[in-house]
């Protein structure tokens, strides 16, 4: 049995910040505008609905409580539809797909909304803590080190500097800049209101076409104080003894940015699209994860893909175009090097660095902004992956109805 994606959207992404257009939204309102554009833009009968998958990655206060579960309570879907919230870090909103498709090849389930939302203007990222990082009888013995400096170590092991993580990083944004210009996202967004009906942001908040590798060599990078006083570049440098100091070359500007978001993906079974007279736009074809060495975490795209790939009895030319998120520009730096793949079919869009990356909606996301991309142009399969916390990766391949 096939698991067909019938549709997905998103919201705009907003700045993640107190300045941000969606500081006043919450994960809930967030989540539910999309769930109600889905259902007017197909007539759809939500009673057929059978369950809700939502990655978040910071669970607590507004998050918290099962916020699947409060998002499923005021969709206006029904009191039927039940609901699970799930933590994969940054690759939840994937995950969250990829379980739901699970479900319906199964034949255990007909039709399920999946796909994530994160406020992180309003809910900080690292609030609800951890042993991962917070324990030492777990952080001491696992090598444990921040993200960013993980990010460093990539770019020191495998020889990426500053001048290179600043042009992929002016490149997102050139892309994302000419994307937003052809209206390549305009699709798929939902404008986020108020309780009044009038709209709060219809655009994606953060992109910063003026970009230039000029103006981001200017920024100080982030991560050389955290590394040196907070003692993490030593326990780098055990764990890889080979290298002799982290180059930091890291900053605001060729990493993610913060913001707040939700996509959300409709995936369900044939039977249950002819039953609805839903048209299906695509077949998760595999999905596939990993896990990788904790320490420099986040090169678990490369395994992850190679495994969907092998899954679906693919080789990586026979994806058309690939979503590798942009957690850092030293991962999809790294992902493309690793399979030899040219930047010209990765992330044609831009990408987190320009877009922004709502942890848990992200992987949801960048599934959707692809699906229109092989629209576009009239293209037939893509790959969407995503490194995770922790030592992980996350891969999705999806072909073209």
């Amino acid at each position: 049995m096939e698991a067909y994606i019938y549709d997905a959207l998103r919201t705009p992404r907003g700045r993640g910040n107190k300045k941000g257009a969606l500081i006043g939204t919450t994960a809930t309102q967030l989540a539910v505008s999309v769930m109600k554009e889905i259902q007017q833009r197909h007539n759809l009968d939500t009673i057929q609905v059978e369950d809700l998958i939502l990655g978040c990655v910071t669970q607590i206060m507004d998050q918290g409580a099962n916020v699947a579960k409060t998002i499923a309570q005021h969709s206006g879907y029904g009191n039927h539809l039940t609901a699970v919230t799930l933590n994969r870090f940054c690759g939840s909103g994937l995950e969250a797909v990829n379980q739901a498709a699970a479900y319906i090849k199964s034949g255990f389930n007909d039709l399920m909304i999946a796909g994530g939302v994160e406020s992180m203007s309003r809910i900080k990222m690292g609030l609800d803590g951890g042993a991962i990082a917070m324990d030492p009888m777990v952080a001491i013995p696992g090598h444990f080190v921040p993200q960013g400096i993980s990010a460093d170590l990539i770019a020191t092991k495998y020889g990426y500097s500053r001048n290179d993580v600043d042009l992929f990083a002016a490149e997102s944004q050139k892309r994302a800049a000419k994307a937003i210009e052809e209206n390549a996202f305009s699709k798929s967004i939902v404008p986020v209101k108020d309780i009044n009906g009038f709209t709060v942001l219809a655009k994606d908040e953060n992109p910063r076409p003026e970009t230039t590798v000029e103006t981001l060599s200017q920024l100080n990078t982030s991560f050389d104080m955290l590394g040196e006083m907070g003692g993490f570049n030593a326990v780098a440098i055990d764990r890889y003894p080979e290298i002799e100091k982290i180059n930091h070359v890291h900053h605001p500007g060729n990493s993610s940015a913060i913001v707040d978001g939700s996509g959300l993906a409709l995936i369900g079974n044939k039977s249950a699209g002819e039953r609805l007279g839903l048209k299906p736009r695509a077949i998760i074809r595999s999905v596939a994860t990993c896990g990788t060495e904790p320490t420099i975490m986040l090169l678990g795209p490369a395994p992850s893909s190679r495994k969907a790939l092998k899954k679906a009895g693919m080789h990586k030319n026979d994806i058309d175009l690939y979503e590798v998120n942009e957690a850092f520009a030293a991962v999809p730096l790294r992902f493309m090097d690793d399979l030899g793949i040219d930047h010209s079919i990765v992330n044609v869009n831009g990408g987190a660095i320009a877009l922004g990356h709502p942890l848990g909606a992200t992987g949801c996301m960048l599934m959707g902004t692809v699906l229109d991309e092989l629209e576009r142009r009239d293209l037939s399969t893509a790959l969407i992956t995503l490194c995770i916390g922790g030592g992980m990766g996350i891969a999705t391949i999806i072909e073209r109805i």
